[in-house]
């Protein structure tokens, strides 16, 4: 990181500094961590208790935070989005573009734009298009007729199968499959019979798809990653889903065909999804929640099948105190039945 001082931070950050404006931040670290040139932030209130102790040079925290009087802090509106902002400009780096290593593929058809950087041993297929300053690392597979926008950067080991488009700003992790066959078996009797899948999978810009996620193609049509959607490791899209942007789909969900989630869902860990349904904007589903029909808009659920999310904490807690609860219907049973006396 390059050294800025609280004033000239306070000023890039839009927030109100109260403390020293000419001491110098050279480094960014945790609360607990930080020192005197370091900045950290207070995202949670419950870590407010470790204020005191604390030995940064400026926090970043909420404007209400109660904080010791000699320590130097930045009061902003949301300190994990300041924190964020103040990391990613001082991890950014200038462009240095490597154009084509001399062990990588490029068929002669593709079209590549300015600035690209094609590492040993990736590869560019037929009539595939890259965009400016589209970054692939080593052992990437871009397929005949694929298409990368401008600014994206796929990572070792990602395949994207024939005919599938990659938006703008993009980030793909490694190991990552798009536009493997959907799941599509027509049984005859006795066994099954495949489906031709010949549609695409499309995603918008600023996606970012995680470690080993899959995302297959349509049978028909697309499958669509819609803008700004965020894709953890070992996520699995099927085919003809479409993703609402602004999405946040977390490791191990997996989501069967032709499922269609609105903008701004949250689905948590090895969330399960079935297939031909619907999630409306702005549903939250709660960790390892099994959904088999569709959500309306604002929905907060967990569960199998989803709950309301309250109402599924209270189900929890009783299922809890089951075995209390029999012990005491035995023995309601017991005296009812010595209060009836002997039977005739």
């Amino acid at each position: 990181m390059q050294q800025i001082n609280l004033s000239q931070l306070a000023a890039l950050l839009g927030g109100r500094l109260e403390g020293p404006g000419e001491r110098v931040i050279k480094g960014i670290k945790g609360i607990e961590d930080a020192g005197p040139e370091d900045l950290a932030f207070l995202a949670n209130p419950k870590y407010a208790k470790l204020l005191p102790a604390c030995r940064a040079g400026v926090v970043l925290v909420r404007p209400g935070q109660e904080v010791p009087e000699d320590l130097a802090v930045i009061r902003v509106d949301d300190p994990y989005l300041a924190y964020a902002k103040v990391l990613t400009e001082a991890t950014r780096q200038p462009l240095k573009p490597l154009g084509v290593h001399p062990q990588a593929v490029v068929e002669a058809s593709a079209r590549l734009g300015r600035d690209v950087s094609v590492h040993a041993l990736a590869y560019v297929g037929e009539g595939a298009v890259l965009g400016d300053r589209v970054v692939l690392h080593p052992h990437v597979y871009v397929g005949p007729g694929c298409q990368v926008g401008d600014d994206s950067v796929l990572h070792p080991g990602v395949v994207l199968y024939h005919g599938c488009l990659v938006g703008q700003r993009c980030i793909i992790h490694g190991g990552t499959i798009i536009g493997a066959d959907g799941y599509g078996f027509a049984p005859d009797g006795q066994a099954y019979f495949k489906i031709p899948q010949v549609g695409i999978v499309q995603i918008d810009d600023d996606v970012e798809v995680g470690a080993l996620c899959t995302i297959d193609r349509a049978a028909t049509g697309r499958t669509w990653i819609q803008r700004g959607v965020k894709m953890d490791d070992h996520v699995h899209v099927a085919h003809n889903c479409v993703i609402g942007e602004d999405t946040l789909l977390v490791c191990q969900v997996g989501i069967s065909g032709s499922t269609k989630l609105g903008k701004h869902v949250i689905l948590a860990g090895q969330v399960g999804v079935a297939g031909h349904i619907s999630i409306g904007d702005n549903v939250i589903i709660g960790p390892q929640s099994g959904v088999n029909s569709s959500i309306a808009d604002g929905q907060v659920v967990t569960g199998r099948p989803p709950l309301p999310h309250r109402q599924f904490l209270r189900t929890r807690g009783a299922l809890a105190k089951l075995p209390e609860y029999l012990e005491r219907v035995r023995a309601l049973e017991a005296q009812i039945k010595k209060l009836q006396g002997p039977q005739a």
